[in-house]
């Protein structure tokens, strides 16, 4: 199958792509940067010069292949406070793709984050209803949500804040008593999750890249203070915003999640490390 994936050279794309192609696909990755790009050949990829705002690019592309994996994000300007106009692009990209595919019953599959909130994850979970409603118009389109979790090693994203935001304080911090619970997965899993999707997906389909169905986030600080050595204590829900920043209110969810719905549609099967032992393992340590 000839697959365009936008986010190739991505956390999650730069697993997708070799799942891919040791599968027996032909994979071309849309690349924004000549460091993407170089990467993406490095990986036996085809190269797409060009960004999410590039309609014609995208609908060039998903008109020529045989599926698509949509796994790009405009990280950066959702960072800097633009979450928004972050989902807005995210949105229009998704539409063209749609729109490419239309009528051919060929694949779409979209990544997805769980746990909608306001603004730009409330526009997000409109995009993936979009999606879904591709169905009627003869797209196998299907959603894969991400927990907040998607760990492994070369991880930069919430445990490495975690990390971070621990070393810097001297503390390991969680919410309360930490009873809450985050799901997670591990890249590799999440990447053999959207290739199953690709391949076999029914349309309209929402599939859970969910390995550990909810881990306490004490555990994960108890983890993290055993690792730094330094003591692990209980932030009050007023004190969060002031010790974790930004990160306070994904970190305060309880949102265990159960992937069993998705293991039986796609034949999905973990089998990589679960998160506290992929933390144990101390790559998330040696920065």
């Amino acid at each position: 199958m000839r697959v365009f994936v936008t986010g190739a050279s991505g956390w999650i794309g730069s697993a997708v792509v070799p799942e891919l192609i040791n599968a027996g696909h032909q994979v071309t990755g849309l690349a924004r940067s000549d460091a993407s790009a170089a990467a993406l050949a490095a990986a036996g990829a085809q190269v797409q010069r060009g960004t999410l705002d590039d309609a014609g690019v995208l609908r060039a592309a998903a008109t020529e292949s045989d599926g698509v994996i949509h796994l790009a994000f405009k990280h950066d300007i959702a960072f800097s406070g633009n979450m928004q106009g972050a989902a807005e692009a995210d949105r229009r990209a998704v539409e063209t793709l749609g729109e490419a595919l239309a009528g051919s019953g060929r694949p779409l599959v979209i990544a997805s984050p769980f746990a909608p909130a306001s603004g730009g994850p409330q526009a997000r979970e409109a995009t993936a209803r979009f999606t879904v409603g591709l169905a009627a118009r003869n797209v196998r389109s299907s959603v894969v949500r991400l927990p907040p979790t998607v760990h492994g090693e070369g991880d930069k994203w919430f445990m490495a804040f975690l990390v971070g935001i621990a070393r810097d304080k001297g503390v390991s911090g969680y919410i309360g008593d930490g009873s809450n619970r985050w799901p997670a997965v591990h890249r590799l899993d999440a990447a053999h999750l959207f290739r199953l999707a690709l391949e076999h997906a029914p349309a309209g389909s929402v599939l859970h890249a969910v390995a550990d169905e909810g881990v306490p986030i004490r555990s994960i600080a108890e983890v993290i203070g055993r690792h730094l050595d330094i003591p692990v204590v209980s932030i009050s829900a007023e004190d969060a915003a002031g010790h974790f920043g930004w990160l306070a209110g994904v970190l305060a969810i309880d949102g265990p999640t159960s992937s069993a719905l998705t293991r039986e549609l796609v034949g999905w099967n973990p089998v990589q490390p679960g998160l506290i032992d992929d933390l144990e393992k101390g790559h998330y340590f040696r920065n």
